[in-house]
C-alpha cells in the first residue's frame, strides 16, 4: 500500500481562514470582494482555498464556482479559467442562464454551448465589445449571487491569460453591490520584474474591495502537527529536525521528503524540492513514468487521448494511472480529466524531458488533438490555442504557423483581441522561416499584418507599425482598394493615438486612390462617412458636410445602407452650424428610421443621440430631454443599455433645473463602470453638479482626471467644457493665474486642433475667461495695483471681443447658446472697468431664461443685483437678489446661496423669508491671496475686526457694541477704512471685504491651497 502524501487534516491557518470569512460575510451583506492570495510554491496556496469553499459550499454558506489557469508558455488560452469556471452551469442548465434573455446569445460567443452565438451589441462611445462581454459576465454573476453569496475561484492567476487579466481589472473596478467573493492564488516566486500580473496587481490593489492575503511557511509546531497527521501518530523529534532543516516550514516540500523517507526511495534526504518530486516519480515502473511525461505536456488530459499517443495497452494504462493517483502524484479530475496533484510535479517532470523527447511528446499531442479539432466545436478556441503551443514547443515551424493563424482566429471569435494580436504575431515571426507561408497561413503577408493590426487596437502604435509594413508590400496603382482598406485603418488607429492630421492624411490619401474606381463604391462611401465624423467631432463643420453629402450619395450608388445612415448623422450635425437646425432634425430623422428597420442599434442609438444634442443647442432643450426619454426605453426594449442616453439626459436635466433627477440618473457608484469617452462624460456632469453644489475638492479631483484623459484628443466637445469648469473654480477660489493658465490650455487645445470655429464651444471658454479677468481686475484694483488692474480689463475687453465675434455669424444664430455666453463675456468686460452694466447683466438673463437655463440665469440676475448695489440702487437691487437666492436654494446652489446672502448682507437688502443666518455665517468658497491683503492695504488688526462687522452690514453703534468702543470711535475706524480702501462708502467696503476674504468667517487662500 503506498504510503499517505497528504493530511487528512487541516493545518493552522487560522488567521488566513478568518480573513476569507471576513469577506466572505462582507459579500453576504452586498459588498463584493477580491481576495489576493499570494505565497512561493508549495506553501498551501490552493489547499487553503480549496479547505474555505468547502466549509462555505457544505454549510450552505455559498455557491461555489473554480477555474483553473493553464501555463501554456507564449500561447494564453483566453478565459481559460472563466471558461472552465462557467461551464458546469452550462451543463447543469442553470436558470440565471435562462435570465439573461437576448443576452444569452450574446454569451454564447464565449459559451458556444448556450446556442446559437448573438451579435454584441455595443453602443456608440461606451466601450469596445470585450467590454460587453464583460458586462454580459457581471450580469451573470449578479443573478448567480442572488440567492447566496458567490465564491468564484481563479487558481494559478500567474499564468492567467490577458483577457481573464482585464476582466479581473473590470471586476475590481465594477463591483458594487453583487454578492460575489473572488478568490485568485499566486505565486510570488513566479513574478519576475517584467510578469505580466504585477502591473494588475498594482492596479487593482487601488480598489477598496481588494485585499491582499499573503501565506506564509509553516510554523516549526505546524509542521510537526502536519507531518504527525500524515503518519498518524506523533513524529519523532529526530525526523522533525531532518524535515524542518530541509523544509524550512514549506508544507509541499516536507511531504515530498516524507513520501521519499517512507517509500525507501534513497537514503540521503534530496537537496530540494524538485529532487524530491523526480525521486518519488523514478521509483514508478517505465509504464507509469511514461503515462506520467505525457500528462506532463499535456497538463490535463483525459485517458482516450492518452491511450491515443502512448500506444500502451487499455489495461497497462489504466494500472499507470491508478498507481499514480495513489501515489498522489495525479489527481483524477470530476470531468474525467487527469492532472499533477501539485503544478511543481508537473514541472519537475516536464523539465527531466530530453528535447527531443520534449519535441516528440508535444508533435504528437498536436495532431492527435488537431485529428479531434473537429469533433467539439464548444472546445475550439481551447484546443486551437494548445495545439498551437504544442506545435510552437516541438519546432515544428511550419504547423505552427498554420496552428496560430487558426488559433488567432479563434481568439478573435471570443473578442479576446490581446491573445488574437500576440498569436499573429507569432505567425508574423514564423513568415520567414518556413516554404510557402502564405499557403500554410491560408492568406498572404498583407492579410495577416492587417488581421495583427486590427487585433491590436489597444495598442494603436503598434497597429500603426503593422499598417505601414501592410502598405509597403501592396502595389497601389494595380490594388488601389485594399491599399484604401489598409489607410483607412491607418486613420482610425492615428486617430485614436491622438495624431488626427495624420489620421486624415490617411482618409485623404485613401479616398484619392479609389477615385474612379467603380467597384470601390461601398468602400468610398465607409471612408467618407468616417472622414466627415472626424471633421464633425473635430469642429470642422463645412468640411465634415460636404464630405457627409458625398458619403451619402456614395452610399446610396452602392446600396450601403449602413454608410448611408452614418453619412445622414453626420450631415444632421452640420446642418446645425449652417444655421439649419429644421433640416438637420429631418435628416437625423431619417437616419433613425433606416436604423429602426434594419435593427441597426448602434445607428439608432447614435441618432438618438445626434438629434437630441441638436435640438438641445438650437434651444429645444425640453424637446431634446423629451426624445432622450423615448429613446431609452426603446433600447431597454431592445435590450440594451443606452448608456449615453442616460448621460445626455442627466446634462439636459441640469440644464433645466431637475438637479435631483441629474445627480440620480449619475449615481457615484456608477462611476466605476465607466471607461474612456464615457468616463469622460460622466466625469464632467459629476463635477459640473458637484461645483454648483459646492463641493470643489471632489469637481476639482474629476476634472483634472477628465483633462488627462483628453490630452490626446481633437474634440472640443471635451475641452470647451472642462476649460470652462476648471477656470470657474480656480476663479471662485481666487486663483487667478492659474485660472489664466485654464483658459490658455483650452484655447491653446482648440487652436491645435483647428477647432475655433465651433461657436458654442468657444464661446463658453471665452466667457469663462472674460469673468476671470473682471474679477482679477477688481482684485487688483482693491489692493491698488493699477498696472495689474489695466492688463486684466484689457484681456477682459479682448475676450468680450472675441465671443462677439464668435456668436456673430449666421450659423451661431442657430444655436443660442453661443449668443448667451457672448452677453455674459460683454458684461464680464464692463465689470472689469469698475463700473458695471446692470443692463448688460439683464441681457444676460433674459438670454438665458430664453433656454430655460434656471442655474445660468440666477448668476446674472445676482451679478446684475451687484451691480445696481454699487450704483447705489438698493430698492432694485433687492428684489432682484431676492428672485436669484429664491430659485438658487430651490436648485440647491450652495455656493450661490451664499453668494447671494453675504450680498444682501453687506449691502442691507431685504432678500425676504429664509435661513440667511445660517447661510451667512457658512464658510465662503476661496480666499484672497498667500500673502495678507489687510496688511498689504495698511489695515490695522482693530481695522480689520471693524471692517468684519462693516461686511456684516453692522452700524456703528453695532460695532461699538461688539467691540467695547464709542461710537464715535468706531464712525472714525470706519472713515479711516474707507480712506485706505479707496473707496466711497460702507457697501463698497464690504464689498471689497468679501472679495479679499477679510469679512468674518472669510478664509485667505493660504489655507485652502
Amino acid at each position: 500500500m503506498p504510503a499517505r502524501v497528504t493530511s487528512d487534516a487541516f493545518i493552522g491557518r487560522r488567521r488566513e481562514l478568518d480573513e476569507l470569512a471576513a469577506a466572505l460575510g462582507a459579500a453576504r451583506g452586498g459588498r463584493g470582494q477580491l481576495v489576493l492570495v499570494g505565497g512561493e510554491s508549495g506553501v498551501g496556496k490552493s489547499r487553503l482555498v480549496d479547505h474555505f469553499v468547502d466549509g462555505a459550499r457544505a454549510g450552505g454558506a455559498a455557491r461555489v464556482l473554480w477555474g483553473d489557469c493553464v501555463d501554456l508558455g507564449d500561447s494564453e488560452l483566453p478565459y481559460g479559467a472563466l471558461v472552465a469556471a462557467l461551464r458546469g452551469l452550462v451543463r447543469a442548465g442553470d436558470p440565471a442562464l435562462d435570465e439573461l434573455g437576448p443576452a444569452r446569445a450574446e454569451l454564447a460567443r464565449l459559451l458556444p454551448e448556450l446556442g446559437d452565438v448573438g451579435e454584441l451589441r455595443v453602443e456608440p462611445f461606451s466601450g469596445s465589445e470585450q467590454g460587453r462581454l464583460f458586462e454580459l459576465l457581471l450580469a451573470l454573476i449578479d443573478r448567480l449571487s442572488r440567492e447566496q453569496p458567490l465564491i468564484l475561484v481563479i487558481d494559478d492567476l500567474h499564468w492567467a491569460d490577458r483577457s481573464t487579466r482585464d476582466f479581473l481589472a473590470f471586476l475590481a473596478r465594477n463591483i458594487c453591490a453583487e454578492r460575489l467573493l473572488l478568490i485568485a492564488t499566486y505565486r510570488v516566486d513566479e513574478l519576475h520584474r517584467r510578469h505580466p500580473l504585477r502591473p494588475l496587481l498594482a492596479e487593482i490593489d487601488r480598489s477598496e474591495r481588494v485585499r491582499r492575503l499573503p501565506i506564509d511557511r509553516f510554523t516549526r509546531d505546524e509542521l510537526a502537527d502536519q507531518l504527525s497527521a500524515i503518519l498518524g501518530a506523533t513524529v519523532e523529534p529526530e525526523v522533525l529536525d531532518r524535515l524542518w532543516a530541509r523544509s524550512e516550514g514549506n508544507p509541499l516540500y516536507a511531504e515530498e521528503l516524507l513520501a521519499v523517507e517512507q517509500e525507501g526511495c534513497c537514503s540521503d534526504l534530496p537537496e530540494s524540492l524538485r529532487d524530491a518530486l523526480m525521486l518519488r516519480v523514478d521509483a514508478f515502473d517505465d509504464a507509469t513514468q511514461e503515462v506520467l511525461r505525457w500528462v506532463a505536456a499535456a497538463q490535463r488530459v483525459d485517458d482516450d487521448l492518452l491511450g491515443e499517443v502512448t500506444g500502451l495497452p487499455p489495461r497497462t494504462l489504466r494500472d499507470a494511472l491508478r498507481e499514480a493517483v495513489a501515489h498522489h502524484v495525479l489527481l483524477a479530475h470530476d470531468d474525467g480529466t487527469f492532472g499533477f496533484r501539485h503544478a511543481l510535479l508537473r514541472e519537475a517532470v516536464h523539465d527531466d524531458l530530453l528535447p527531443s523527447e520534449r519535441a516528440e511528446l508535444h508533435l504528437a499531442l498536436a495532431r492527435t488533438l488537431e485529428a479531434r479539432l473537429g469533433r467539439d466545436p464548444f472546445r475550439r478556441v481551447s484546443r486551437a490555442t494548445a495545439i498551437a503551443h504544442h506545435y510552437d514547443v516541438a519546432g515544428a515551424q511550419p504547423d505552427a504557423l498554420r496552428a496560430s493563424v487558426r488559433a488567432a482566429m479563434a481568439a478573435h471569435d471570443v473578442l479576446a483581441s490581446a491573445e488574437a494580436a500576440a498569436l499573429y504575431e507569432r505567425a508574423l515571426e514564423l513568415w520567414d522561416r518556413v516554404e510557402h507561408p502564405a499557403s500554410l497561413a491560408g492568406m498572404d503577408r498583407v492579410e495577416l499584418l492587417r488581421r495583427a493590426a486590427a487585433a491590436g487596437d489597444a495598442n494603436p502604435a503598434r497597429s500603426i507599425n503593422l499598417i505601414r509594413a501592410a502598405l509597403e508590400l501592396v502595389d497601389r496603382d494595380a490594388d488601389p482598394q485594399r491599399a484604401a482598406l489598409l489607410l483607412e485603418r491607418l486613420g482610425r488607429s492615428s486617430w485614436n493615438l491622438g495624431k488626427g492630421r495624420e489620421g486624415i492624411a490617411a482618409w485623404d490619401e485613401a479616398l484619392a486612390l479609389l477615385d474612379g474606381v467603380a467597384e470601390a463604391d461601398r468602400t468610398r462611401a465607409m471612408l467618407l462617412a468616417s472622414k466627415s465624423t472626424g471633421l464633425m467631432l473635430w469642429g470642422h463643420w463645412q468640411e465634415a458636410s460636404e464630405l457627409a453629402e458625398a458619403g451619402i450619395e456614395a452610399a446610396r450608388g452602392s446600396g450601403s445602407r449602413f454608410a448611408e445612415m452614418h453619412a445622414l448623422n453626420v450631415k444632421g450635425i452640420t446642418e446645425l452650424f449652417a444655421g439649419r437646425p429644421d433640416e438637420g432634425e429631418a435628416l437625423l430623422r431619417r437616419a433613425m428610421t433606416m436604423a429602426r428597420a434594419d435593427g441597426e442599434i448602434f445607428q439608432l442609438n447614435r441618432s438618438y443621440l445626434n438629434l437630441s444634442d441638436v435640438l438641445h443647442r438650437a434651444g429645444r432643450t425640453r424637446d431634446a430631454y423629451a426624445l432622450l426619454l423615448d429613446g431609452e426605453e426603446e433600447m431597454r426594449e431592445l435590450g440594451h443599455k443606452g448608456l449615453w442616453l442616460t448621460l445626455q439626459r442627466s446634462e439636459l436635466a441640469y440644464h433645466l433645473g431637475l438637479w435631483e433627477e441629474a445627480d440620480a440618473l449619475l449615481a457615484p457608484e456608477l462611476a466605476p463602470r465607466h471607461d474612456g469617452t464615457t468616463l469622460v462624460f460622466y466625469e464632467m456632469r459629476r463635477a459640473e453638479i458637484e461645483l454648483a453644489l459646492g463641493d470643489e475638492a471632489t469637481a476639482r479631483a474629476r476634472l483634472e482626471r477628465a483633462r488627462t484623459l483628453t490630452r490626446r484628443s481633437f474634440e472640443p466637445q471635451w475641452h470647451a467644457p472642462i476649460t470652462a469648469l476648471l477656470a470657474g473654480l480656480e476663479r471662485r477660489q481666487r486663483h487667478f493665474d492659474a485660472a489664466r493658465e485654464q483658459i490658455e490650455t483650452g484655447l491653446r487645445r482648440l487652436r491645435e486642433s483647428d477647432a475655433m470655429g465651433d461657436a458654442a464651444y468657444l464661446t463658453r471658454i471665452l466667457s469663462s475667461a472674460a469673468g476671470v479677468e473682471a474679477d482679477a481686475a477688481q482684485h487688483a484694483r482693491d489692493l491698488g495695483r493699477h498696472d495689474d488692474e489695466a492688463a486684466a480689463i484689457a484681456a477682459a475687453a479682448d475676450f468680450a471681443q472675441q465671443a462677439r465675434a464668435a456668436a456673430a455669424p449666421t450659423a451661431a444664430r442657430a444655436i443660442p447658446e453661443a449668443e448667451a455666453y457672448a452677453r455674459v463675456a460683454v458684461a464680464e468686460a464692463a465689470a472689469a472697468t469698475g463700473a458695471p452694466d446692470p443692463e448688460l447683466w439683464a441681457q444676460s438673463a433674459a438670454a438665458w431664461a430664453a433656454l430655460e437655463r434656471p442655474y445660468r440665469w440666477a448668476r446674472s440676475r445676482r451679478a446684475e443685483a451687484e451691480a445696481r448695489l454699487r450704483l447705489g440702487d438698493r430698492a432694485a437691487a433687492a428684489p432682484i437678489a431676492a428672485e436669484a437666492l429664491a430659485t438658487a436654494r430651490a436648485l440647491g446652489a450652495a455656493w450661490l446661496v451664499d453668494e447671494l446672502v453675504a450680498l444682501g448682507r453687506r449691502g442691507r437688502l431685504d432678500l425676504g423669508a429664509g435661513p440667511d443666518a445660517a447661510a451667512a455665517d457658512a464658510e465662503p468658497a476661496g480666499g484672497a491671496v498667500a500673502a495678507d491683503p489687510g496688511a498689504e492695504l495698511g489695515l490695522t488688526p482693530r481695522e480689520r475686526e471693524v471692517l468684519a462687522l462693516v461686511a456684516e452690514g453692522r452700524t456703528n453703534r453695532e460695532i461699538g457694541e461688539r467691540l467695547f468702543m464709542a461710537e464715535k470711535t468706531a464712525s472714525v475706524h470706519v472713515s479711516r477704512i474707507l480712506a485706505k480702501l479707496e473707496v466711497r462708502g460702507r457697501t463698497e467696503a464690504a464689498a471689497v471685504a468679501h472679495r479679499l476674504g477679510l469679512a468674518a468667517g472669510d478664509e485667505p487662500v493660504g489655507a485652502r491651497r
